[in-house]
């Protein structure tokens, strides 16, 4: 396994520009459609459950307080697969790395839709977790090798609109399988797309350039920065390429901005978990009408996405601190006229608008752009690891924390289902404010060259 998820040899150098231009444009192009396209195709099968919860619940077949559980197993794996890939993935070979994982991923996902019991569909939804934890890796690496520094920002933002894509996607197709089908199929539809697109990210992602005999991307792009220069040897290399991984751990901004990200976190998946029950119980929306509005949301994330790159490189020259407090009090903004806004149509549209454009966009920042700003770009993995295994910690616990504070608020009235949303609320807003509050203690760190 070892030997087939190891990085190629390097093939002999190219000599001619041209070539090297054609070849560098072609592979770029190709790679940025699968880990943008691909990666967020493949949140389908990380996103399921959210769109089911509500079907599992009425049909009996899950208490909130369980799919709380079940919803957590994944953040739980995901969190230290990330850890773990994220390191893994500064030594290893993105073609294979990620299209095997969204197969494995793919595969739980039509386990999950045969499953009605809390243990089997807990380790389920953990093999599910650990595999989608491949995804963010293989994407920032492969940027990292086929990028150059000055690109990061911009491309980093494009990239982050994945997140979007495969949002909007559940909210709104797998939503319509699931009214349509029932909930199993909300698993299966998202399995189907995961089997594509491992095979188009197969089919398209590259290994390092080198392989290919192009020249490293600084050479390229003629952007080095220190820290840049090859090492002597793939021995020396691999070793250096360790022991900077293990320095990261050493920068104290680091460790702020993986709690910074961690609470952020805590209000993402909120929304994406419980947003759609929220919507349909405390708004009267329908399953359809929920997905819509939430699909809302990710399309502003994307513009979110996109323009944080932009902002962030273009009017603060690459500083981020700025940039998240911007974004961060847009995302506030958003939350408030969503839980506590009236209850009309261009009201909620409008929150929805701002809280996917600043949410967005603290996601681009705090879990991993920023990261890779204050590390060296050539352990962009391992940076990316330290980050998720918070963020995605900080996922889990507010899965279990949120299944339980509304499962307690749950009254039962001549059959009807009664929710108070009301403290899983207060929970998801202070997470954001206290992230917002530890970004900003961030502001004059110092971008690592």
């Amino acid at each position: 396994m070892l030997k087939f998820f190891a990085p190629g040899l390097d093939a002999p150098p190219l000599g001619d520009p041209a070539t090297i231009d054609t070849l560098y444009k072609r592979h770029r192009f190709r790679i940025m459609l699968a880990i943008t396209l691909g990666y967020g195709l493949s949140y389908t099968c990380r996103l399921a459950l959210g769109m089911v919860k509500k079907p599992l619940i009425d049909a009996g077949v899950f208490t909130p307080t369980e799919l709380g559980l079940i919803g957590s197993a994944l953040f739980y794996t995901y969190a230290f697969g990330k850890l773990t890939n994220g390191f893994l993935a500064d030594h290893a070979n993105m073609k294979r790395f990620f299209a095997f994982s969204v197969l494995i991923s793919a595969i739980a996902n039509i386990g999950m839709g045969f499953s009605t019991t809390v243990a089997l569909s807990a380790v389920l939804w953990g093999i599910n977790g650990w595999f989608q934890s491949f995804g963010a890796p293989a994407g920032v690496v492969s940027m990292s090798q086929w990028f150059s520094n000055r690109e990061r920002g911009r491309y980093y933002g494009i990239w982050s609109t994945a997140h979007s894509i495969g949002e909007g996607l559940t909210f709104v197709a797998v939503g319509g399988i699931v009214g349509a089908l029932g909930w199993r199929y909300g698993f299966w539809g998202p399995a189907a797309i995961g089997i594509l697109v491992a095979i188009g990210g197969y089919l398209l992602i590259q290994d390092r350039p080198q392989t290919l005999g192009l020249p490293p991307v600084a050479d390229w792009r003629n952007d080095h920065w220190q820290g840049d220069k090859p090492q002597s040897g793939p021995k020396q290399e691999a070793a250096s390429v360790f022991k900077t991984q293990l320095q990261i751990l050493k920068i104290p901004a680091v460790w702020a901005l993986a709690l910074s990200s961690a609470l952020i976190y805590v209000t993402r998946y909120a929304i994406n978990s419980w947003g759609v029950l929220y919507l349909q119980e405390a708004r009267g929306y329908s399953l359809g009408a929920a997905g819509s509005l939430l699909m809302i949301s990710t399309l502003a994330g994307i513009v979110g996405a996109v323009s944080y790159g932009f902002i962030s490189d273009k009017l603060f020259n690459a500083r981020r601190p700025p940039a998240n407090l911007l974004f961060g009090l847009l995302e506030l903004a958003g939350l408030w006229l969503i839980f506590y806004g009236p209850n009309t149509g261009p009201v909620l549209i409008t929150g929805m608008i701002l809280f996917g454009l600043g949410m967005t966009a603290l996601v681009t920042s705090l879990g991993g752009l920023f990261a890779t700003d204050i590390c060296p770009k050539r352990v962009a993995g391992a940076a990316m690891g330290l980050i998720g295994v918070f963020s995605y910690l900080g996922a889990a616990i507010q899965e279990q924390v949120s299944g339980a504070l509304i499962d307690k608020g749950l009254r039962v009235i001549d059959g009807v289902r009664h929710y108070d949303f009301a403290p899983a609320i207060v929970f998801w807003m202070g997470a954001s404010v206290a992230s917002l509050t530890l970004a900003t203690c961030l502001w004059r760190t110092k971008l690592r060259d």
